[in-house]
């Protein structure tokens, strides 16, 4: 946002804000020439929440939202808005993240760790020169709650990703009673965060930066940093502190047109919603505040700045609750990179309609810091998008999407699927040898007609057939794929 757009969006307030925010973020992606920087290589943050969806940004036309700091992001950076979670689970979501690699080769499920020797994304940044930190959640640890309570779980130090720093929690459905543990060994330090957990959360990363811009002031041989800071919120309990909660009223809020008109259900929804809300307004203010750290320190120009999140939250859209299913509610989350300007090349920002999905976030980091996936990640670097540069290679045409273990919860899925949506608006899922779903997005949505057993769509059933199929072959997944 210009100086002159900040300064009205101050005066309007958070509403105008967003206002300004949507309307300049409806522009064209543009391309813009950037100064040289006296970093060799930038920096790189992930900003992650939990069950945070997509359609819940006021850049994205919610109504019901405010998030005037990723609504800035959105309009100074790239938003992809056909960006999904290929398993819109924790686990096997977090497992793609680091390695770029499917849930079926990595983590299939919930609770289930991520393999032993496995390399990740911190790998390659620690093998370029680069100091790496994880600060919150990591739910890959293999942990089972029937156990006792994840957030008294410590994560082995083999199983912590290969960070260099790493102060995090195995899981933990407490904002206000959040325990964290890390340092060298088993048990270098385990203690309850004084606060709720995001702020807390960005109280460490905030330092963190704060460290390294001080390194780079003292004259030491500064390394670029690579940092990670995943939160809980905002996923269930739907809590967040009193200033934020006092901002939303629960029959005043929109629903969705989706919601389904179950008086009980929906009185649930508008509660959940109102805390839901509250808990995305906090993380929005907590992303300024590392922004802003960014820029009193001079790193922000050197700084590339990822938000998404794992899944999406169904919030009785279909008359379903959380996660798992293949739902746009639950698959779409936002996926901004903003920040840094790179060095010597156009970068460009705007709203791309590019297919990406969760194994494409570590390849498209590594090319922003010129720096080339290694043959074990499967994913694609879509960096171009961001800078603009030849491409990588060739992009997909559709995102890959699969429930290969499904956990055993009452409100979500129970049955394994695989599917796909595509650059063309289409979206098909399917049972072992039974179709599921098939809606065309461009034409509906809010996905109220499902077309998958409907004779009149058969010839592009069988396209979309075909190309899961050949999804199903190209990545060694294993799963019957029906005929029609």
């Amino acid at each position: 946002m210009n100086r002159r757009s900040f300064l009205e969006a101050a005066s309007l307030g958070t509403a105008g804000a967003v206002q300004i925010a949507a309307r300049q973020t409806a522009q064209p992606a543009g391309r813009h020439v950037a100064e040289p920087s006296p970093n060799p290589r930038p920096n790189v943050l992930w900003i992650l929440g939990d069950q945070f969806r997509a359609q819940a940004l006021a850049s994205n036309g919610d109504p019901n939202a405010r998030t005037p700091n990723l609504d800035r992001a959105a309009v100074n950076g790239v938003t992809f808005t056909n960006h999904v979670s290929g398993f819109p689970l924790c686990c096997p979501f977090r497992g793609s993240m680091l390695t770029s690699r499917y849930p079926h080769h990595c983590v299939p499920g919930h609770e289930y760790p991520l393999p032993e020797g496995q390399k990740t994304i911190a790998d390659v940044f620690n093998a370029n020169g680069y100091q790496t930190a994880y600060f919150g959640k990591w739910h890959l640890g293999g942990f089972h709650e029937k156990d006792g309570r994840a957030a008294f779980f410590i994560t082995d130090p083999a199983r912590r990703g290969g960070f260099q720093t790493w102060t995090g929690y195995e899981n933990n459905n407490s904002q206000w009673d959040c325990w964290v543990h890390g340092g060298a060994g088993f048990s270098a330090f385990h203690y309850r965060l004084p606060g709720y957990e995001t702020d807390e959360l960005a109280n460490l990363l905030i330092g963190y930066v704060k460290d390294r811009a001080a390194e780079r002031k003292n004259g030491a041989a500064a390394k670029p940093f690579f940092a990670v800071m995943s939160v809980q919120p905002p996923h269930d309990p739907y809590v967040a502190p009193e200033g934020f909660m006092a901002n939303y009223n629960p029959e005043r809020l929109d629903l969705r047109p989706d919601v389904a008109h179950v008086p009980r259900l929906e009185q649930q929804v508008r509660r959940d919603l109102a805390g839901y809300y509250a808990m995305i307004e906090n993380l929005d203010w907590n992303y300024g505040r590392v922004v802003q750290t960014l820029e009193q320190t001079g790193l922000l120009a050197d700084t590339h700045i990822f938000f998404f999140a794992d899944h999406g939250d169904m919030h009785g859209s279909h008359g379903m609750l959380r996660k798992i299913c293949p739902f746009e509610e639950s698959i779409r989350t936002p996926y901004i990179i903003s920040g840094a300007q790179p060095r010597y090349q156009p970068w460009v920002t705007g709203r791309l309609p590019v297919v990406s999905n969760h194994v494409d976030i570590a390849p498209t980091t590594l090319g922003l810091c010129g720096i080339a996936k290694p043959d074990w990640m499967e994913g694609t670097d879509l960096s171009h998008h961001r800078i603009a540069k030849p491409a990588a290679g060739a992009e997909p045409d559709s995102a890959f999407l699969q429930c290969v273990v499904p956990p055993d919860q009452l409100d979500t899925p129970n049955t394994p699927y695989r599917g796909l949506v595509t650059r063309d608006g289409w979206k098909y899922v399917c049972f072992e040898n039974r179709s599921w779903l098939q809606f065309n997005l461009n034409d509906d949505p809010y996905e109220e007609i499902n077309l998958a057993q409907l004779n009149r769509y058969r010839p592009e059933r069988k396209k979309l057939i075909a190309r899961l199929k050949q999804w199903v072959a190209d990545t060694g997944d294993r799963f019957a794929i029906p005929e029609d």
